[in-house]
């Protein structure tokens, strides 16, 4: 085990970005339980066995999938967040942040998986998930807030916040990069459902 892992490691160098990215595709088209380990590296033209040379298991690599991927979305709409704009165009960055993740051509794969397939977690990769989540939706009820404060929107409650991340998340489900609305137009539509066009905040 220890020569071929030595093997794998010469021939397959820096290869776990690459598994995960196929990874994630595969899990989003064909779902994570039937997808095999042969997929994957089939996918990144490996030998069925050089993938766990990076991961122990199937699970470990649908865990770096989400967390992978949310930590990604994270950090994209926490610089959206502290941009220091003011509360109506720091929520729309976000907005903008947040949808460019979940729907570009990088992040689609790791959003359908996080969406519909991290049922598969066990419970301790669950629970990071979890925490990840929380941390997330903070920003967002941050934001809500600031806009309340502002007099731009009516309700900065948390069903308010969970009624916008259902919205946004569900994009997946009908967004299509060929279709008449642009990420850049989604993102200032929703702005619009939620904030009158007469503030300018």
């Amino acid at each position: 085990m220890a020569a071929s892992r030595s093997k794998a490691s010469a021939e397959e160098p820096n290869r776990r970005a690459d598994i995960v990215r196929a990874a994630g595709r595969l899990f989003h088209e064909k779902g994570y339980s039937a997808t095999t380990i042969r997929d994957i590296a089939g996918a990144v033209d490996m030998q069925s066995g050089s993938p766990f040379y990076h991961f122990k298991s199937k699970h470990d690599m649908l865990r770096a999938v989400v967390l992978e991927g949310m930590d990604t979305i994270n950090t994209a709409v926490a610089r959206a967040a502290t941009s220091g704009k003011s509360p109506r165009a720091t929520f729309e960055a976000m907005l903008r942040a947040h949808l460019d993740q979940l729907l570009g051509s990088a992040g689609r794969d790791f959003a359908a998986t996080l969406l519909h397939e991290s049922r598969h977690l066990d419970r301790e990769a669950q629970a990071e998930v979890v925490a990840l989540k929380d941390g997330y939706e903070a920003m967002w009820q941050q934001a809500l807030n600031d806009l309340k404060q502002a007099g731009l929107i009516a309700d900065d409650s948390p069903v308010a916040r969970l009624f916008l991340m259902g919205a946004l998340n569900w994009t997946v489900q009908w967004y299509r990069p060929d279709g008449s609305r642009s990420v850049a137009q989604i993102a200032r539509q929703f702005a619009r459902l939620l904030i009158d066009d007469t503030h300018r905040g």
